[in-house]
């Protein structure tokens, strides 16, 4: 009984961001538990390396090139999906941008402007765009990545652009969640602590920084992508069937201290 609420046979999952890193370890383990998968990427060839590699796993997996950005191709996916016969009854707002280590008093406007439109704006265009055929099928679910940078500000580095971004994608995920209920569709975030992905690792910068990280995390070390994606996998399935508007902590306690 327990372990059939986890299953996701039937559904169609669309995973925005889901090229690499923690995108793509979301769509794994949505299409482990049995679902259909779209992956929305930026750039081409890593909407076109993703299907391989998803279908290569023996997922049932296509790939868009899409901004999240650009609202009106999101709705243009979106409806074209929904056309098929294929609207997306799970959404996974992965795709997002950070930037840390500049002060405040150094932000320009290009870089405050640029971190709300991915992180805030794209998260918004994409539920709304999937969202308006989640309300006509009276059924969905939409599982944002926030942060636990949405919760606390993060020591050493300076980063209030990100912090503020992803405090909006929570308050985005408790207003949806409560708009949308009526709708039958449930809304409900993940706020993960640093997670060991190839671009974290591969910025010098962090270098010097990791050792204060894992210092001000009880559990001692940073986390990994399939850890993120298992609770993106239980929100997004029937096991949370009484949660909407949740904030999720994924973050070895950072946010206890």
């Amino acid at each position: 009984m327990y372990q059939e609420r986890f299953r996701l046979d039937g559904e169609l999952a669309v995973i925005t961001g889901g090229g690499r890193g923690i995108g793509l370890a979301c769509a794994e383990a949505l299409g482990e538990a049995g679902a259909r998968l779209v992956v929305i990427e930026p750039d081409e060839a890593a909407a076109a390396e993703a299907a391989r590699h998803l279908t290569g796993k023996g997922f049932e997996a296509q790939a868009f090139v899409g901004d999240v950005t650009r609202s009106a191709r999101m709705d243009e996916i979106a409806d074209d999906l929904a056309a098929k016969g294929m609207a997306a009854t799970i959404l996974v707002n992965n795709a997002g941008i950070g930037q840390s280590g500049i002060p405040s008093e150094e932000v320009s406007d290009a870089d405050w402007l640029r971190m709300m439109d991915v992180n805030v704006n794209g998260v918004f265009w994409c539920s709304r765009a999937f969202g308006r055929h989640m309300i006509r099928a009276r059924r969905g679910v939409i599982v944002n990545l926030g942060s636990m940078s949405g919760t606390i500000a993060n020591r050493p580095q300076p980063q209030t652009p990100y912090n503020v971004s992803k405090a909006a994608v929570h308050h985005l995920t408790r207003s949806l969640a409560a708009e949308w209920a009526q709708h039958g569709i449930r809304v409900n975030a993940v706020a993960p602590t640093y997670i060991e992905t190839p671009m974290v690792l591969a910025n010098p910068l962090n270098q010097d920084r990791i050792p204060a990280w894992l210092h001000d995390t009880p559990m001692g070390r940073m986390g990994l992508a399939p850890e993120v994606a298992s609770a993106v996998l239980f929100l997004a399935s029937e096991a949370s069937s009484l949660m909407t508007g949740a904030v999720v902590p994924v973050d070895g306690g950072f946010t206890c201290w």
